[in-house]
């Protein structure tokens, strides 16, 4: 399977499981949100390190854990983000900052990409930036900062771990994901911890936030095969196009509206896939 399709499945996952994210902080807690979906995540990818290729070694789970520590800051804010403020512009906001981390990352490093691939990548980055922008709300007040902060900085965590994931050996398979989860699990249990919040899910919302934790490894695991296997400047874009499907999600399950201008964001996000495709 070639890095452009593993890279598009990605984000079509990615977008999905931050959907089934957003749900669940609405009904929970964000950290207890954060802590079971990543425990849901840890059982599928121990599940699958006997069945899919790949050699553990110490770099391996030390690349992993450095990955994992700066997804948990980036998962507690963009989730923190999807409870308080609207789903189709936090995602989409924080696709924006991860994008732009693993694509300069990529260049300074090396990645050349060829003419018609840079085209796709200048236009997955307008495709992300107009499915960024707020409906039309009729004069109702625009976006709280808050939430928007906690999206970029959730975006430079998200950003991060990309990188990571990159930097960790070719043939160690899904073994950094499992480092990732054991890190980003101790890390924000701690922080649970040390602020007196409780783990304990709500009612009704375990469900959905298992969902949330097991798409989102499965995402990860597409994530880490398409880096291996293709230059990180293109990856990194096809993956930060999952906005797309979260926005879509919000908009025929939650009812929330879209822009003309969000809906011509999703035609270009297409148009990008095509055009690294073609490369």
């Amino acid at each position: 399977m070639t890095a452009v399709a593993l890279a598009t499945a990605c984000a079509v996952i990615f977008g999905t499981a931050d959907f089934f994210g957003g749900l669940a902080t609405r009904r929970s807690k964000v950290l207890a949100v954060v802590v079971l979906s990543q425990l849901g995540g840890l059982l599928l990818v121990a599940a699958l390190l006997p069945v899919l290729p790949g050699h553990p070694s110490t770099a391996a789970l030390a690349w992993g854990m450095a990955s994992g520590v700066a997804g948990a800051f980036g998962i507690v804010l963009f989730y923190r983000g999807l409870a308080t403020g609207m789903m189709s512009v936090i995602a989409p906001t924080t696709a924006t900052t991860a994008m732009a981390v693993p694509v300069v990352f990529g260049l300074l490093t090396g990645d050349r990409p060829s003419p018609l691939a840079l085209v796709g990548v200048v236009l997955g980055l307008f495709a992300v930036l107009l499915v960024s922008r707020e409906p039309d709300n009729g004069g109702a007040s625009g976006p709280k900062a808050g939430p928007i902060l906690a999206a970029l900085v959730s975006g430079a965590g998200f950003g991060g771990f990309f990188v990571l994931l990159k930097l960790a050996p070719a043939d160690s398979g899904t073994w950094p994901l499992l480092g990732a989860r054991i890190a980003s699990i101790a890390l924000v249990a701690l922080l649970a911890l040390v602020t007196r919040r409780s783990l304990r899910p709500v009612p009704g919302s375990l469900t959905v936030t298992i969902a949330a934790g097991v798409l989102d490894m499965a995402a990860n695991v597409l994530y880490l095969f398409a880096a291996q296997r293709g230059m990180l400047t293109l990856v990194a874009v096809l993956v930060s196009l999952y906005p797309a499907s979260t926005l879509l999600l919000a908009r025929y399950v939650l009812g929330e509206r879209l822009s003309p201008v969000q809906i011509t964001g999703v035609g270009f996000a297409l148009g990008a896939i095509a055009l690294i495709a073609a490369a």
